[in-house]
Order: C-alpha cells, then sequence, then structure tokens
C-alpha cells in the first residue's frame, strides 16, 4: 500500500490528558493502518497545561488511588507511586493524610509522559504528533482537512475535540494583569503592594501556591461573586446510593430538601456530609440530564457555586495552606464584583463592590492574576472554535458551556451528520461530570469504539 493508498487519519485536536487517552483507546479500536494525529502545540503530549507544573504543592485534587490512567488497572498510578523513585523535591509532592495520598501535579505529568513513551513505541508510525496548532478545519468529500497556523493543510478522516477547559474572557483587562501559570518574575514583586487574583477557586489555590513557591511574601486579595472556597477531602465512609423519586429527580426544589435532610440524618449517626455527596456520584449525569431545561438553568443561576466548592474538594494539605494565609491575614477572601480597574504606571486601582454592600473597597495591585476558570463556548477567543462555530461545523450545547453533542460524544453538527467528536470538558452541559480524570479515563474506551464503528462504514 502506497502513501497515498493510506486511509486518511483520525485526528485528535488537544495533546493534553483528555486527547492522550482517547488516541491511545483509538490504537486498540482502529484497524492497523488507520493511523492517529495527535495534535498539541504548546506542550508535551499527556501532560498539558494541568500537569506540567514542577511545583510541588500544585497538588492533585483526587487521591492517588483515583487517578489511573489506565481504565483495566484502577490502582495502577499509586502503584507507580510505590515503585518509582524519587529526588527530595519530588518525594515533598507526595502527601499522606488521613483523607488518601495527595501527588503533585507535576508527578503525575511524569507518569502520563511514561505511558505516551510506551505508547509511541508500541504504536509505531500509527502515532503521529502535529505540534502547529490547529485554527481552522475545512470539510471534505472524505473528512476535513485541518488548517495549521503556518498555512499547512492535513487532511483526515474525522476529528475528537480533546482541548480541554478553554480559556475565559479576560475578567479584570489591565496592562498588569499576568498569567498564574507564568511565574517567572513573582519573587521580585514588592511585598509592600496587593496582588489580586480575580476567582477563589482551585485556580486560586494553585495562584497562592505559585506566588509563595516563587518567593512573593506580600498580601493576597482573592475576589470572586460569592468568596467561596474549596473544601477539603477528608476521611469518610460510603453512604447508601439514594432511590430518589421521578418527582424529586425532576425539581431542583426536592432535591435541595432531600440532600439537607439526608445530611442531617447522616450527621446524627456521625457521619460527614462528604459521604452523601460522594453517594450522588455514581447518578450526577442522570440527575442533570433528567431535570427540566428551566430547572438547570436555576441551578446554574443559584446553587452551582455551592456545588462546586462542596462537589470538587481540594488536597487536605492545599486547604490548609489557605487556612493558614487567611488566619494570618496574608491572604483575603472577599465576595464582590470589579467594577472597575484603571491602570496606573506602577500598579492597577481596582474598585470592587462587596457582595451585599453598598460602598466600594479599593485594592492597588501591581499584578493581577486571572483564575476565573473556563469560558462558555461564545465566549472563546480560541481561534479553531470561533472558526468551527463560524463554519457550522459546531454550535453551542446547553447554555453555551460546551458543544452541542450527544452523551456518548458524538458532536451535533448543524450542517448535518459529520464524522466529529468531543470528550472531556468540551461536553460541558450536556454532561455534568465530564472533566475528571476517571470521567474521560472511562469515557474514552466507549468514545473509541464508536469511532471505530463509525469509519469502518465509511
Amino acid at each position: 500500500m502506497t502513501e497515498t493508498d493510506r486511509p486518511r487519519p483520525l485526528a485528535v485536536i488537544g495533546g493534553g490528558f483528555s486527547g492522550f487517552v482517547v488516541a491511545r483507546q483509538l490504537l486498540r479500536a482502529l484497524p492497523d493502518d488507520r493511523r492517529v494525529l495527535l495534535c498539541e502545540r504548546t506542550h508535551e503530549a499527556g501532560r498539558g497545561l494541568a500537569y506540567s507544573t514542577s511545583n510541588p504543592d500544585h497538588l492533585l485534587n483526587l487521591r492517588a488511588a483515583q487517578m489511573s490512567a489506565d481504565p483495566d488497572r484502577p490502582g495502577d498510578f499509586q502503584d507507580w507511586l510505590q515503585r518509582s523513585a524519587f529526588d527530595s523535591t519530588e518525594r515533598s509532592g507526595i502527601r499522606v493524610t488521613d483523607a488518601g495520598t495527595f501527588a503533585a501535579r507535576g508527578l503525575y505529568g511524569r507518569y502520563l509522559a511514561e505511558h505516551v513513551a510506551r505508547t509511541e513505541a508500541g504504536a509505531g508510525t500509527r502515532l503521529e504528533h502535529a505540534r502547529n496548532s490547529i485554527v481552522d478545519v475545512v470539510p471534505e468529500r472524505d473528512g476535513f482537512a485541518l488548517r495549521t497556523g503556518t498555512g499547512a493543510r492535513i487532511p483526515v478522516a474525522g476529528i475528537v475535540l480533546a482541548m480541554g477547559n478553554l480559556a475565559g474572557p479576560v475578567a479584570a483587562r489591565s496592562r498588569h494583569r499576568r498569567d498564574p501559570w507564568e511565574p517567572k518574575g513573582f519573587g521580585q514583586l514588592d511585598p509592600a503592594r496587593d496582588v489580586l487574583v480575580v476567582g477563589t477557586g482551585l485556580t486560586m489555590m494553585d495562584s497562592v501556591a505559585a506566588l509563595r513557591r516563587h518567593g512573593f511574601a506580600g498580601r493576597i486579595v482573592a475576589v470572586s461573586r460569592r468568596g467561596l472556597v474549596p473544601k477539603p477531602h477528608a476521611p469518610v465512609p460510603a453512604w447508601p446510593r439514594p432511590d430518589l423519586s421521578a418527582e424529586t429527580r425532576a425539581s431542583l426544589r426536592r432535591l435541595l430538601a432531600w440532600g439537607r435532610a439526608e445530611i442531617a440524618a447522616a450527621r446524627a449517626v456521625g457521619v460527614d456530609w462528604r459521604s452523601v455527596i460522594d453517594a450522588l456520584r455514581p447518578m450526577t449525569d442522570a440527575l442533570w440530564a433528567g431535570l427540566p431545561r428551566a430547572e438547570q438553568a436555576r441551578f446554574l443561576r443559584h446553587l452551582r457555586p455551592y456545588w462546586d466548592v462542596h462537589r470538587h474538594r481540594t488536597a487536605p494539605p492545599a486547604a490548609d495552606a489557605i487556612a493558614e494565609e487567611v488566619a494570618r491575614g496574608t491572604l483575603v477572601v472577599l465576595a464582590g464584583r470589579i467594577r472597575s480597574v484603571i491602570d496606573e504606571t506602577s500598579h492597577a486601582v481596582v474598585t470592587l463592590q462587596p457582595r451585599g454592600g453598598t460602598g466600594t473597597l479599593r485594592i492597588d495591585a501591581q499584578t493581577i492574576l486571572d483564575a476565573t476558570g473556563f469560558s462558555r463556548l461564545a465566549e472563546t477567543e480560541d481561534p479553531l472554535v470561533r472558526n468551527l462555530l463560524a463554519r457550522g461545523l459546531v454550535r453551542p450545547g446547553p447554555f453555551g458551556l460546551g458543544l452541542d453533542a450527544t452523551p456518548d460524544g458524538a458532536v451535533v453538527s448543524p450542517r448535518g451528520e459529520a464524522p466529529l467528536w468531543a470528550i472531556g470538558p468540551m461536553l460541558r452541559g450536556v454532561l455534568w461530570e465530564c472533566i475528571a480524570v476517571p470521567d474521560i479515563r472511562d469515557a474514552s474506551v466507549p468514545l473509541a469504539d464508536a469511532i471505530a464503528a463509525r469509519l469502518a462504514d465509511v
């Protein structure tokens, strides 16, 4: 078979965790003559942005026991931690707590790099890497043509969108704004001036750890609309999975009442609220899908921030570090909105409207770090997503949180049936639990099988 006779490859756009695990499963599911093209411009394959950090204080938010990249070996990452050799800095990124073992994200990146290396060795020429950024997709009779940032054209049979979390719109426009994931120079910041972090979630916690690790000793002010900080994990017993009536499943008010009653019942027998939340974990997607659209909207408008800090918990050492900062007054967490940002020569004058208050608060911030997280699809400045929307190949899904797609990952294209799929955060809104490693890992297997079946009919 000549090169021109070979079937077009299947492209996976995004080479972080989502992209790597689905690429590996595609190598398993597709016939030997079908190549997989893994497109990742910026980071090492597998690591992505999330696992490229070298800061040992940037801990995974899930226990090591839950973080296997191999769906057939659920304890693989924990076993890897036990059998691998680490230097003293790496070893400091392994924290054993009563709630379980939590590892630094950089260590997890090293673990993934080993998986990538083994996958590449076994795949040979079937796995290819595209190091250019993919900025556009042009429909063709046999699939698509990818357009790179350098103008190259790459023909493919189909595409899996696995870009992870899309960057959100800039929360505070200022020339003093800096990327929290680019900490070079944090140690040269003036300890007499505040650093402002916009957002109080998990990225805020990472930002504080980065500032301290790189030597900034001054005050940090973190602000979000509600000022909520993620709760820590704790050792908890299992709680029975609930049997909810159809009436309860269809009503946010009834679900909330059930949750409060169940937590009270658990507390009465000495069981922590976390057990009740964890008991919902296997049925969260079904509960979300079963809510009427108006009830979903109410959840997003009123309850989502509270759900997120209780559901998406953090490692106890990370929570302890934040609590100590707050107790010392070196970290101030505020609930409110940014009303204005005015750049001065050496700092930005930020005016905040505290939540529930009538006055305003002024922050003179030498640096502003944006920790607000992901964006809605239409808000992103990602050129590929914007071109996909403009060409009518994709459309926003429920509430614009991600792509319109079926729960199994097939993208619903306004242009009709198209060989487009998505995995991970790109499915947010269609699914509710689609952003954590276990969800993405497990979803990659049936997705690869479905793609192989579809391409076999082409």
